[in-house]
């Protein structure tokens, strides 16, 4: 057995009593056991009372939100494909219960990690609330009248789904052989060590003993799966092929005047084919020899209200997307207008091309009214509007935009020469 320590000298940040201490002690000695190197450990923790032992472990260490360890722990196994890697998540009876898939998940696809629950039977964080795996009878401060149904069995859960190796424990004394064995065990392993909080779980439930409580709950404490199992195994492309395809390679066959970086912001109503027009803005531009980047805006409910688009455009290599003060402002609708107020707001030189219905918002940029919507009907606005600005600020050849624009099935659709009306 190693002297290799695992944990620093500091005393563990639990309550006096509760049995997460015992985890992360047995962890340490079950570490020690198989010799194992700690910087060869990633322990993986999310929210709940467990998850403040972070700090106190010299291992590799990543916190995660309530219920993701053991899906954050899968990710970071499947990563390092490597089984001499030791990947560990701690999580409560809580974070299992909202982590259930991804333990059904891990289990099923027989990730290399070992899942630790720390079950006191309540969620200790939060004032000790019941949780899905709180047994018949047992108090909770939220529940003083007792549980009236039996909480999951995570165990037999586990060995459902393909877990290659679970035992279920009482977390007193000396339990670090068992973790040694999970920790050791090939594919995906669970135990389940059996806690009683002692801040809300002993007052609410006075005398109860904990080996009591889990042999009246019908949980049996034991191996219940010790195979080899089937250990998941990261495929990896030796041959990988290019992200890039072929088909969607833009060659340059115009060229532009354009000496400088320009931003246009299109803002129109959802439908009304803004991101389509915006495509064809940018992709026109690097047809012309130009950089360029597109950025989407709309809300979750995508077909209705706003629907908004920034391209940037530039001789030179652009390395972010958007800009909140535009260059040209193209507005074509009501909902245009109140997600553009902001940006026109801003604008203190530029353009702004705003259909001649709207009203014209607050701004220092120069203000042209075109009847984008009159002229072409709401559902070609935009695209009509792109059209307008690129021949009237000669960001590049219209022709570029006129053979992008006729490449696409939307032409099919819209007639080419009601979008030349300028």
């Amino acid at each position: 057995m190693s002297n290799t320590r695992f944990l620093t000298d500091a005393q563990l940040p639990f309550c006096k009593g509760c049995g997460h201490a015992m985890v992360a002690q047995n962890t340490e000695k079950a570490l020690q056991k198989l010799n194992i190197n700690p910087l060869d450990v990633v322990l993986v923790t999310d929210i709940g009372c467990h998850g403040i032992v972070d700090k106190s472990f010299l291992t590799h260490t990543v916190h995660g939100l309530h219920g993701r360890s053991s899906a954050l722990a899968a990710g970071i196994a499947a990563g390092l494909n490597n089984p001499n890697k030791k990947v560990i998540a701690f999580t409560g009876d809580g974070g299992a219960t909202i982590g259930m898939q991804h333990l059904i998940g891990g289990a099923h696809l027989g990730f290399n990690m070992t899942v630790v629950v720390h079950n006191n039977m309540l969620y200790g964080m939060t004032g000790g609330q019941p949780s899905e795996f709180t047994p018949n009878g047992f108090k909770t401060p939220t529940l003083p009248e007792g549980s009236n149904k039996a909480g999951y069995d995570i165990c037999e859960l586990m060995v459902a789904a393909g877990a290659s190796y679970v035992e279920r424990i009482i977390g007193i004394g000396d339990f670090s052989d068992s973790l040694v064995k999970a920790f050791s065990a090939s594919g995906f392993s669970l135990v389940e060590v059996m806690e009683i909080c002692p801040s809300y779980g002993v007052k609410s439930n006075p005398g109860m003993k904990l080996s009591k409580l889990v042999e009246d709950a019908g949980w049996k404490v034991k191996v219940f799966a010790d195979g080899k199992g089937n250990a998941f195994k990261t495929p990896i492309n030796v041959e990988p092929k290019s992200l890039i395809s072929e088909k969607l390679e833009v060659q340059q066959r115009y060229s532009s005047n354009t000496q400088k970086t320009v931003s246009i912001m299109l803002s129109g109503s959802a439908g009304e084919g803004v991101q389509s027009a915006a495509e064809f803005l940018a992709k026109a531009a690097i047809v012309s020899g130009l950089n360029s980047t597109k950025k989407g805006s709309y809300p979750v409910t995508v077909g209705v209200g706003f629907s908004a688009s920034e391209v940037i455009i530039s001789p030179n290599q652009i390395l972010f997307t958007g800009s909140p003060i535009p260059d040209v402002l193209i507005i074509t609708s009501s909902d245009g207008l109140n997600y553009a107020r902001a940006a026109a707001g801003r604008m203190k030189h530029g353009v702004i091309y705003i259909d001649e219905t709207l009203e014209v918002p607050q701004t220092g940029a120069r203000i042209k009214k075109v009847p984008f919507r009159e002229r072409v009907g709401a559902k070609s606005s935009a695209l009509y509007a792109v059209f307008y600005a690129v021949h009237h600020e000669k960001l590049y050849p219209i022709d570029a935009l006129k053979d992008v624009f006729l490449s696409n099935k939307i032409a099919e659709k819209v007639s080419i020469d009601s979008l030349l009306q300028f």
